[in-house]
């Protein structure tokens, strides 16, 4: 064979393989759940380049609590919960990756040794397995289990709960700090990174911010963006307000959340998204990246007493480069009527509270928010 025949044919093999790889980066959130460390450690990232205006959209909510059967069935949703999240599915369902917080495990049976016999002050949440084909019909690609609820039904119900969202292909992050602290997912050949982090000892804690930047630069290790979600800070419509301090709540420290978002930013994350004062608070732009303090309360059936405040939600849109840097973003505002469930808001409510708490706690760190709910830098 002469030389020219030679280059020909190695062109050509060439161009098969770049075609093969990028058929193969297509598609939305694909890869697994991160298993227990192997013997053979884990390679770093090297997904395939995509172009610099590849950005990847996260819609992200606050807390989920779908209907409770414990302590009895008064607790469920009409039609069991069919249609509770259609309003907000076409939004959800749009994004590259749909996030949220799942306050409380699901799971059909076990007992909560939270709750003393016959108590009517104690908030458990047990919703019931068969929910989840509700959280993947509208879309949802990954999860936070790290909050002061998913503990409920003790490890059983941990265990559930990750069952039922693995049989659903729906990724989970932060269920305990030794197995399931991150989830991996593959998006437009990125491979995406979520942490989730709570205030108690079984989840990756808010409050060690030695480990959470430990965590954080391991997964930057073997993904190209990581996304960092916490549950914490004080509870209630006094707490809208983001105090450069650790919060005190119920005896618990909740956390220095501005320590704590910065840390985990400078140590690689793209994205922090909060959760847990049931309320929204305001966001925060640190170097190139969005902070957004609290998503507040998103679908909680049942429980809460909604009103003001408590009732307002919403969905934040956040679009990131491929480098990890906030492009732009959006608020759509949502609110719960009645016993609750999210429906659009055309008050946009929501978009004037976030922003008003946006400038009061950060002033020009904060995001431009527009009337209409357009995030965008300064």
């Amino acid at each position: 064979m002469n030389r020219f025949s030679l280059a020909i044919r190695t062109a050509i093999v060439a161009a098969a393989g770049i075609f093969l790889l990028a058929a193969l980066a297509c598609g939305r959130a694909t890869d697994a759940q991160e298993t227990p460390a192997s013997p053979t450690p884990t390679p770093a990232a090297t997904s395939t380049p995509v172009a610099a205006g590849d950005s990847i959209k996260i819609a992200a909510v606050g807390d989920i609590m779908l209907g409770s059967t414990f302590p009895n069935e008064s607790r469920m949703p009409p039609e069991d919960g069919a249609k509770l999240l259609e309003p907000v599915t076409p939004i959800l369902s749009a994004a590259d990756i749909a996030f949220g917080n799942l306050e409380g495990p699901m799971a059909d049976s076990g007992v909560s040794t939270k709750c003393r016999p016959n108590s009517t002050r104690c908030f458990a949440f047990r919703v019931p397995t068969r929910y989840g084909k509700y959280l993947k019909a509208a879309g949802f690609d990954v999860l936070s289990l790290a909050n002061n609820h998913a503990g409920d039904f003790g490890d059983s119900g941990r265990e559930s709960t990750r069952k039922t969202l693995d049989d659903l292909d729906i990724k989970h992050a932060g269920s305990d700090r030794q197995t399931f602290s991150t989830a991996y997912l593959t998006v437009k050949g990125k491979k995406v990174a979520f942490i989730g982090f709570a205030h108690n000892a079984i989840t990756p804690n808010v409050n060690d911010l030695d480990e959470a930047e430990r965590l954080v630069r391991a997964a930057k290790k073997k993904a190209d963006i990581v996304i960092v979600s916490f549950h914490g800070g004080a509870e209630g419509t006094d707490r809208q307000h983001v105090p450069n301090a650790t919060e005190i709540f119920a005896g618990e420290k909740r956390g220095n959340l501005p320590a704590f978002a910065h840390r985990v930013i400078d140590a690689g994350a793209a994205l922090v998204l909060g959760h847990g004062p049931h309320v929204m608070r305001g966001m925060e732009l640190y170097k190139g990246h969005l902070i957004v303090y609290s998503l507040g309360n998103f679908a909680t059936y049942g429980w809460f007493s909604l009103a003001a405040e408590t009732a307002l939600s919403e969905i934040v849109e956040v679009e990131i480069a491929p480098d990890g840097k906030f492009i732009e973003g959006k608020i759509t505002p949502l609110k719960q009527e009645g016993r609750g469930g999210p429906v659009l808001d055309p008050s946009n409510r929501s978009i004037e509270v976030v922003r008003s708490l946006s400038e009061a706690d950060f002033g020009q760190n904060a995001p431009k928010i527009a009337d209409n709910g357009k995030i965008t830098l300064k």
